[in-house]
């Protein structure tokens, strides 16, 4: 991109002062970088005159957590401005306001977080947040649905699908989510104390033809506009809201992608907190909301995914009786497989995991993502025996009790 260079915070704070839409010409600008993810560089603006601040997030032209041996995409952050205008119309007050957009830089200007708290540090230290589940769920029921064909004439989709092809960072997933983990690749990055059970994963043929089969429904399943990378490190939360940032990994996908990449962080830190909650009666409570919280996004998401259907689907085929039922039956087994793939990758593959790598003790370490390598096994392999949620979660409570 022809005059790009990253900013520095001295760059940052003369990129905002040029702006008088955003700080008054007296404002006095203090900037801080204080990303720690792995792609970007995300900067925090503060007057102190006003205490008026705002985030500026500007893309590298590589993974942060890699470095410049792997050039990556720059329009990333329009993908991740135009979804957030669209998200933002279905689903208001559940992401950050977008204030401003910049090609030339590659950057994005937007609200200001702070009194919020990535998602993950808050599900380690035992947190719970009472109405994030309807939060989560309406986000993902609305995102979903009215960017589909069940909403969308079909032209109309397809123009929208078309504003957001997105091959480098649906690449970087194939690659880092459907393919290196299930074998020896030099991105992989684990515990040595589980080799053996990752061997076993990379000898497993049958599990690597069902991965297969969900690597090409994420490659080929245009059925929505999804966020891409819906962790637990992409929601920010306080008792009374909840955000989803960071959408540059947005493309028409398949529904059931983005609650599965949910649900396997919700499930990683289920089974993390044997080692951050020492009182066994409070982690089984603790693990007990988590597994609620499972069900409640899936039940409050069908609900309102249901009720969308009913007022908004006026294609005679679709409206055929049951149909419903089928969409939302696949959608929850892709969930199933997606969320699979994603616990096995964060415990193989390349990013660390801060639910696992805070923890001290290798050994209960070790235990642990075995737990998760075998929670995700199981709900790859058996993703098309289960037909509710509850299926899902007899799942992880079969794993756990063996």
């Amino acid at each position: 991109m022809e005059n790009y260079r990253p900013f520095t915070e001295k760059d940052v704070v003369a990129y905002m002062q040029s702006f008088s839409q955003f700080f008054p010409n007296h404002a006095e600008l203090v900037c801080k970088e204080i990303g720690d993810g792995n792609l970007n560089m995300v900067f925090r603006v503060i007057d102190q005159r006003s205490g008026q601040s705002i985030i500026l997030k500007q893309a590298l032209p590589y993974p942060r957590v890699v470095g410049d041996s792997w050039p990556l995409t720059l329009d990333r952050v329009r993908i991740e401005a135009e979804a957030l205008e669209i998200q933002a119309h279905y689903a208001p007050g559940l992401v950050p306001k977008l204030y401003h957009y910049d090609e030339k830089f590659a950057l994005v200007v937007m609200e200001d977080l702070s009194d919020h708290i990535i998602l993950r540090k808050s599900l380690i230290t035992g947190k719970i947040y009472p109405q994030i589940a309807n939060d989560l769920a309406e986000y993902l029921a609305n995102t979903l649905f009215f960017t589909s064909d069940y909403y969308l004439k079909s032209e109309q989709k397809k123009i929208k699908q078309a504003q957001f092809i997105n091959p480098e960072m649906c690449k970087m997933t194939e690659k880092l989510v459907f393919t290196d983990p299930y074998f020896n690749a030099e991105t992989n990055s684990f515990n040595p104390l589980i080799q053996r059970h990752i061997e076993k994963i990379w000898k497993s043929h049958l599990l690597k033809k069902e991965i297969a089969q969900l690597k090409l429904a994420f490659m080929t399943k245009a059925q929505a506009l999804i966020h891409g990378d819906l962790h637990s490190g992409s929601i920010m939360v306080k008792e009374n809201s909840t955000k989803v940032i960071d959408p540059e990994f947005a493309f028409f996908g398949p529904m059931g992608f983005d609650m599965g990449a949910l649900f396997a962080n919700i499930l990683l830190s289920y089974i993390s907190q044997e080692a951050h909650i020492a009182n066994s009666h409070a982690r089984k409570e603790y693990q007990s909301w988590l597994l609620w919280l499972i069900e409640e996004i899936w039940h409050r998401f069908t609900e309102k995914f249901r009720m969308h259907w009913a007022m908004y689907v006026k294609d005679e085929i679709f409206s055929v009786s049951g149909f419903v039922d089928e969409v939302i039956r696949e959608t929850l087994q892709d969930t199933a497989g997606f969320a699979g793939c994603k616990m096995m990758r964060r415990v193989i593959g390349l990013a660390s995991l801060p639910d696992f790598d805070v923890i001290d003790d290798q050994e209960l370490r070790a235990k642990l993502e075995s737990a998760a390598l075998l929670i995700g096994q199981y709900l790859v392999l058996d993703r098309k025996n289960i037909s509710q949620i509850s299926d899902l979660i007899a799942v992880i409570e079969k794993v756990k009790s063996s």
